[in-house]
């Protein structure tokens, strides 16, 4: 008598069609820019869906890295998002293991009140964190840029709803054997949640990254400004610095700046995808 197989049906080749489609929907874009950075002025203007790799040019790249500031940009950017997601990554899992392992009065009321946090819109919060900035003396500073929103709830409550999968007999078990609480969850619980670390990394350093409101709000130097914030006033910078500047010049050094923007958020979620993926259906699977 045979036994059926437990592992799951391999896709069919409808379903390898339908994934590639896909695959080449998102991808298509991607290339689109990248390959367009590298056409003449010109060739973006008249032929923009056309690639001919015989009339690639870095002339956009070497353009745009003279008409604006993208290396102080992602030098910035690149402070901001390790000083910025190490706080994150460093009291936000602190939290999450104090509302999921810990009994204390008012802790479903304050974990209610975080909650609601979420609810509200960053516009409501821009002036209230500026007044705070500018009575501190933080505007145009780098602390104005990291301290706020790096212990943010949507982190806390991730890391809440991770850690309470964990079983308690394991938090048991190093407390029968004489390990303090830090030990506890620096030996114990951060191994078994290492894949919901590893997304929680990958969406901080994501959202850090493309973050655009707060710094161009708390930031108007042109030696503290972020990338994001540099890309959007590029083609400002392009018209104003260049006499002279036509369209496909403007949209040549946007398509190379914003190629150069793309690539260390690409490499990131290619090297993490599978910790990042483990880590997001971490909890939709028990026994």
């Amino acid at each position: 008598m045979k036994h059926k197989s437990l592992s799951q049906p391999r896709p069919g080749p409808l379903q390898y069609v339908f994934l590639a489609g896909l695959a080449v929907l998102f991808v298509y874009p991607i290339w689109w820019a990248i390959s367009s950075s590298l056409k003449p002025p010109n060739e973006i203007v008249r032929a923009p869906l056309s690639f001919s790799p015989g009339s690639a040019t870095l002339h956009n790249y070497q353009a745009m890295l003279h008409d604006v500031p993208i290396g102080t940009g992602f030098l910035n950017t690149v402070l901001v998002v390790v000083v910025k997601g190490a706080l994150t990554m460093c009291f936000c899992p602190l939290a999450g293991y104090a509302f999921a392992k810990y009994r204390f009065p008012g802790r479903d009321l304050l974990f209610g009140v975080l909650m609601l946090t979420l609810m509200l819109p960053t516009l409501v919060l821009i002036i209230p964190l500026l007044l705070q900035m500018s009575q501190l003396g933080w505007v145009n500073t780098y602390q104005a840029l990291i301290l706020p929103g790096s212990i943010d709830a949507f982190s806390i409550f991730w890391m809440r709803q991770t850690i309470a999968a964990v079983p308690d007999e394991l938090l048991d078990a190093g407390r029968v054997d004489g390990a303090g609480e830090f030990r506890i969850f620096a030996r114990i619980v951060v191994p078994v949640i290492r894949p919901g670390i590893a997304a929680l990394g990958v969406l901080t350093t994501m959202n850090i990254y493309n973050d655009f409101v707060w710094p161009v709000v708390a930031v108007n130097d042109e030696s503290h400004q972020t990338l994001q914030v540099v890309l959007s006033t590029l083609a400002q910078n392009v018209t104003g610095n260049r006499i002279g500047a036509d369209f496909g010049s403007v949209w040549g050094e946007l398509l190379a700046a914003g190629s150069i923007a793309m690539l260390p958020v690409l490499l990131l979620f290619i090297l993490l995808q599978r910790h990042f993926i483990n880590g997001i259906l971490a909890g939709s699977v028990k026994g």
